[in-house]
């Protein structure tokens, strides 16, 4: 699917965009931020991620305000000291959604290569392209697992000290960009000192245990602590 912008009016393709959202990409898009989105690379409840044509390319994540799980968002916010005050309306939401991670990015890309957040404005996040598209781990198994495990540890121990938990790691959450893992949507990550930091780390160390699994590499608890 390719959005068109190059006259200034955006196409509405199976309810992606609804007319506010329209207003803040036009906003982004005459800032300088890209010419026009050309390729849809996910369209999901929580976000629709886009490359747009800049210089260089980059990636448009568009947070949906409609088909959201807001109260769980809710929950992960207020648990979060930066954001224990959010107003409960439902676009203040998903406006501290996407600010999250473009903060989140922020710090963890002092520890570890993640996309570089360039620019946000209410529900719209732009990413720069680390290199190149890449494949989600799912899509993408790693020819030497027992390295690319060992990156993916050592990534989640760098970013504790920075003071995150990813928080949603998985095969879905990680990419493989040549045979480098690069952790991607950081919406959910929390400071380590959230009152679910813990139980985040547990749920990332559990997935990655499992994911390393089936590419034949075992992993214990105690290697991440």
């Amino acid at each position: 699917m390719a959005v068109n912008a190059s006259r200034g009016e955006w196409k509405i393709q199976h309810g992606v965009f609804d007319q506010f959202t329209l207003r803040v990409l036009e906003k982004l898009r005459g800032q300088g931020h890209f010419e026009e989105l050309t390729q849809a690379l996910a369209l999901g409840k929580e976000a629709n991620v886009f490359i747009a044509m800049a210089d260089p390319d980059v990636i448009v994540k568009v947070y949906r305000l409609e088909n959201r799980d807001f109260k769980k968002m809710l929950e992960y916010l207020v648990q979060d000291p930066r954001y224990a005050h959010v107003k409960r309306r439902k676009r203040e939401i998903v406006f501290a959604w996407a600010q999250r991670e473009y903060r989140n990015l922020l710090i963890a890309r002092e520890a570890i290569p993640v996309p570089k957040p360039m620019a946000y404005h209410k529900n719209v996040l732009i990413l720069d392209m680390i290199g190149g598209p890449a494949d989600q781990l799912k899509d993408a198994p790693p020819k030497n697992p027992e390295e690319f495990y060992a990156t993916i540890i050592e990534y989640i121990k760098l970013l504790r000290k920075q003071g995150l938990v990813h928080g949603d790691l998985s095969e879905f959450n990680i990419l493989n960009l040549d045979e480098h893992p690069i952790f991607i949507d950081f919406s959910q990550a929390s400071p380590v000192d959230a009152p679910n930091a813990r139980e985040l780390f547990d749920r990332d160390v559990k997935n990655i245990i499992r994911s390393a699994g089936k590419h034949g590499v075992t992993l214990s608890v105690t290697d991440f602590e």
